[in-house]
């Protein structure tokens, strides 16, 4: 099937594949944004167990998807691995330290005789909330800000940042894609405990945080993606290979692939679609049309990232040190290797989707509290 694909097809096929684990990573994260909400929602010990443990019983997925997208994003992209994550050292420490103590909060918080106490895990789980959310954000925005690295010819890169990648969160334009980030899972995680939690009090106060986080969220996203669309861009020639800066690059992406365009639109429309309905409406659905809008909308900006010839990870210290789908990718042989592996994706996605359906056949209540089973 993949024998006959020339290496840049492939390249392209897995750039599309990591774009769309991307843009799941990004849905995924309303367990993040949830985590934040813990003391903001649940005023009582009971409310705020219910409230962990309606996010427990997903946050294996989203665990799972960001390994995922790390390691496929190592194999199929390798240099831009080994250049971001050896530069930016502290930036991907500091992610993976978040995603650490969550998975160490959810094990141990109601452990018997935990000595450190439920409240210092509900800690661990907010900072994994805030700081994950925002760094993930900031990460991301480089493949459009760009890095100050350097490739030499045996493809061994230096970081010229003095912080090993603290700088980047000062670069505003990082920063607001980080905070829409982070109020996007916050809305995201609003719009799931209004699906999957049963209990008044926290009903009630579901409705105007989602008002309070969806302000902030749309602002820090305008922001970002007007500026976008205005700034010089990071183009190289399909020929000579060469980088240069192009201005309106990212408009032009759009426009030369309205595809992607259409879908980025739909994708928005429907973020804030769900969001519209949960307020109007108060229903409980918000979350499955705000969720295919966040995964469309974070698709169509992964996209114009690395397609019609664009550096995905520019260097703004040496723009010929710039990584791009075809310089960053791994082998022929191996891209068509891993694309064989790819054609298991459809069969973990329904897992996934049985796996979600069989855990939210009811909605989690305090009675659910109360009986003997496994709480986080």
């Amino acid at each position: 099937m993949f024998e006959s694909l020339s290496h840049l097809v492939l390249q392209q096929y897995w750039w599309i594949i990591i774009s769309l684990l991307g843009a799941i990573l990004v849905f995924l994260l309303f367990v993040q944004g949830g985590q934040t909400l813990i003391y903001t929602l649940g005023k009582t010990d009971m409310e705020r167990r219910i409230l962990v443990n309606s996010l427990g019983r997903k946050w294996e997925f989203t665990f799972t998807t960001f390994v995922t997208f790390g390691g496929a994003f190592f194999a199929s992209f390798p240099l831009f691995y080994s250049t971001s994550f050896g530069g930016a050292y502290w930036v991907w420490m500091l992610i993976l330290f978040a995603f650490i103590i969550q998975a160490i909060s959810y094990e141990f918080r109601s452990k018997p005789n935990n000595f450190l106490g439920a409240k210092t895990y509900e800690v661990f789980l907010f900072i994994n909330g805030a700081l994950g959310t925002i760094l993930l954000g900031i990460a991301v925005a480089t493949f459009f800000t760009g890095s100050e690295f350097f490739v030499n010819e045996m493809n061994f890169s230096n970081w010229e940042g003095a912080a090993m990648g603290l700088e980047l969160a000062l670069n505003p334009h990082n920063l607001s894609l980080g905070l829409a980030i982070f109020f996007l899972a916050r809305v995201l995680g609003i719009l799931y405990f209004m699906n999957n939690v049963d209990e008044s009090n926290i009903a009630v106060r579901t409705k105007k945080q989602l008002i309070y986080n969806a302000i902030p969220f749309v602002v820090f996203f305008l922001i970002f993606v007007v500026w976008l669309m205005f700034i010089e861009g990071f183009a190289y020639d399909p020929v000579t290979k060469n980088v240069s800066y192009e201005s309106f690059k990212y408009l032009h992406n759009f426009l030369q692939m309205p595809i992607v365009l259409i879908i980025f639109l739909i994708g928005v429309l429907l973020v804030l679609f769900g969001i519209g309905k949960s307020i109007l409406k108060n229903c409980s659905d918000g979350i499955w049309y705000s969720g295919i809008g966040t995964i469309l909308t974070v698709l169509a900006l992964f996209l114009i990232a690395g397609f019609n010839n664009t550096a995905f990870y520019p260097s703004t210290f040496d723009l010929q040190s710039s990584l791009t789908i075809e310089n960053a990718s791994s082998s022929k042989y191996t891209l068509k290797a891993m694309s064989y592996v790819s054609l298991m994706v459809p069969f973990v996605a329904a897992y996934i989707w049985f796996a979600w359906k069989s855990i939210n056949n009811k909605k989690i209540d305090k009675s659910e509290m109360e009986e003997d089973i496994h709480i986080y």
